[in-house]
């Protein structure tokens, strides 16, 4: 089964209007060159197209020049149709492995924080997650000192698996629960 490359919604759309957008190849690889002048606002906002996210914006290029399947997956713009640019990203790490693992991964605009965006994502991941046949297990990786972050993933049945040293991001706490058991909202 194939993802699919149109807005994920909300598992309870009456709750939640956030969707998460797929970005277009072009507009990508434009954030990952730091051209973002030109681009739509519903693309982009000075912190999607800002030094806290070029980072993520490069390594992403990069892998859908290696892995073009990976587009769907990946990295997707946060849309609350209320706001007019993009609240932040959301998304998996790439398409599952071979043994049905996904990671995923959220950043909220810090003007926007303490909103729900990020709790409203990690539900719409989590669906999309269940929903997946080839996915079997749900991981996300947090900064020890993130604690917000560690409350929301264990809020919905994560658990720590062990620690890891990221080359960007320092040392994380691996966190993983089953998709199946994974609590959507």
């Amino acid at each position: 089964m194939t993802i699919t490359s149109s807005p994920w919604g909300h598992p309870e759309p009456r709750r939640s209007q956030l969707h998460l957008d797929v970005v277009p190849e072009s507009i990508l690889h434009a954030l990952a060159a730091g051209e973002s002048a030109s681009l739509p606002l519903r693309h982009v906002s000075p912190y999607v197209a800002g030094p806290e996210c070029v980072g993520l914006w490069r390594m992403r290029s990069e892998q859908i020049r290696r892995t073009p399947t990976d587009l769907p997956w990946i990295t997707r713009l946060m849309i609350d149709p209320q706001v007019t640019a993009p609240v932040g990203l959301a998304g998996f790490h790439g398409a599952p492995d071979e043994a049905g693992m996904v990671e995923i991964g959220y950043r909220v605009d810090p003007a926007l924080r303490r909103r729900g965006y990020a709790r409203r994502s990690l539900e719409t991941l989590l669906a999309v997650a269940q929903r997946h046949p080839d996915v079997s297990t749900v991981r996300a990786t947090v900064s020890p000192d993130n604690v917000a972050s560690r409350a929301l993933v264990t809020s919905y049945g994560f658990v720590e698996t062990g620690e890891q040293w990221d080359e960007e991001d320092g040392l994380e706490t691996i966190y993983e629960v089953s998709a199946s058991a994974a609590p959507s909202s």
